[in-house]
């Protein structure tokens, strides 16, 4: 394999393997902030319990997080120096906003509400899960903004004498209309995960009767939040899928393995033959529903791969455009099918739960348990989706992945690397796994005795 190759798989790694650890961070934040805030406006010891309880879990998963995301963001100068030096005056913004302001912010105050059990005055010690869960949010949208501006350049200009970007607007990025579309998406599926996991744990708990008063509850809330969050997640999804068909008309084509335009265009559930440019074997469709998708017009037309590549190569210069269409095609359904079935699933536990009912279905247990892996792989599939659809663009119209590699890098250094890396992010999945399953198998801490004036540390094990 050639150092590109090698350098685009280490990343790939490198990045679904940090995205593991992102959401639940993201999501669980708020929901943990949202129970503490229920335990001082009602002073029920239930929610305190649930707030110990999840606030490990997202502990848990903010350490690795930073961790796999400080790696991720060393790969732009090991493995793409020469990427890093053409847009690291514009590319770079985004990100050293999000370390020197976001970061810091929410670091500083997960070390306040950790360390401030006991210390601080109950609302201050709120304020401090509150902040630091804007922070994470924050985080999550300097580092779209800064994603969003390679699949949509705004706000620059290439300097003539250096060859390189120069950034001419920091409020075009921020306000780039895809991180605009991509923040919210990424958000409420960040929430789709947390609510999934929040169900799985309560389902295991539930399924043996163990601590049903803080379980039961806790279930219902992650029922709910899957529940709303799936929807405006393929709401905010729609949305995306349209401002995709303005401004990178290859994704919208390669999703559907659509070579040539057509209006009105067909949505296949499921294709055999074509996904390469040969004849298509068998199919099954669904009539007007992708220029529905792209255009909001039944009637709707969609430019094919074919017409895409010609126009391509007229604006770009001779070459293929074309990225690997089984990869688009095929992430772009199991995105939507795994997101689809998370939110059934929500709303089959919503009916069971109904008037504060414990679901007695064991076949209910174990779907839940088990579920928690659709959202992860949903969001996964979104983000092979998503970077992969843009190939072979690093920065989309400006430079390709392969102008971006390292030039004085070998095939064996990144070799090394990426063994080191599996390696290391093994041992960092196993040790969260761990932690992850002895708390949960723990459960929530006891209830404070009756009288007690100071609320229980974090970390009750």
């Amino acid at each position: 394999m050639t150092v590109l190759e090698l350098s685009r798989w280490q990343f790939g790694i490198t990045t679904v393997y940090h995205f593991i650890f992102v959401p639940l961070t993201i999501g669980l934040s708020i929901l943990v902030a949202c129970m503490q805030t229920a335990w001082l406006v009602k002073k029920d010891p239930v929610y305190l319990r649930m707030t110990k309880f999840f606030g490990t879990i997202f502990l848990i998963n903010f350490a690795v997080g930073v961790v796999t995301g400080i790696v991720e963001e060393f790969q732009f100068g090991m493995n793409w120096s020469a990427y890093s030096a053409f847009v690291g005056n514009v590319f770079g913004a985004p990100l050293a906003m999000e370390a020197l302001l976001a970061f810091f912010l929410e670091s500083t105050f997960i070390g306040l509400w950790i360390f401030g059990w006991n210390k601080l005055p109950p609302r201050l010690h709120l304020a401090t899960i509150w902040i630091a869960a804007i922070g994470t949010n924050m985080s999550a949208y300097f580092i779209l903004a800064a994603n969003s501006w390679m699949q949509h350049p705004v706000g620059y200009r290439v300097n003539p004498v250096t060859h390189r970007t120069e950034l001419t607007s920091i409020v075009a990025l921020l306000t780039n209309s895809t991180v605009l579309a991509a923040w919210p998406h990424v958000i409420l599926a960040s929430f789709v995960i947390a609510g999934m996991v929040v169900i799985a744990v309560s389902a295991w708990h539930l399924a043996r009767n163990s601590q049903t008063d803080v379980f039961r509850r806790a279930m219902r809330i992650g029922l709910a939040v899957t529940l709303a969050a799936g929807i405006a997640t393929a709401v905010t999804g729609d949305i995306q899928a349209r401002l995709m068909d303005s401004q990178q008309p290859m994704k919208m084509a390669a999703a559907e393995a659509l070579y040539n335009t057509s209006a009105p265009a067909s949505f296949s559930l499921f294709t055999i033959g074509s996904l390469s440019g040969g004849k298509e074997l068998w199919s099954v469709r669904v009539p007007y529903l992708l220029s529905l998708i792209a255009t909001l017009n039944p009637h709707g037309t969609v430019q094919g791969i074919d017409n895409v590549e010609h126009a391509y190569d007229k604006k770009y210069g001779p070459g293929s455009y074309k990225p690997v269409i089984p990869v688009t095609y095929w992430s772009f359904r199991l995105m939507i099918g795994f997101g689809m079935l998370a939110t059934l699933l929500a709303l089959i536990g919503l009916w069971l739960t109904r008037r504060r009912r414990i679901p007695r279905a064991r076949w209910f247990y174990r779907a839940a348990i088990w579920g928690v892996a659709l959202p992860y792989l949903a969001t996964t599939s979104g983000w092979i989706f998503t970077e992969m659809g843009r190939q072979p663009w690093t920065v989309f119209g400006l430079m390709t992945t392969a102008q971006s590699v390292s030039p004085g890098v070998t095939a064996s250094s990144v070799i090394i690397s990426m063994t080191v890396f599996t390696l290391l992010y093994g041992a960092l999945a196993a040790i969260a796994w761990w932690l992850t399953i002895r708390h949960v198998k723990v459960g929530a801490p006891a209830e404070a005795e009756p009288g007690a004036a100071e609320p229980l540390p974090v970390f009750s094990y």
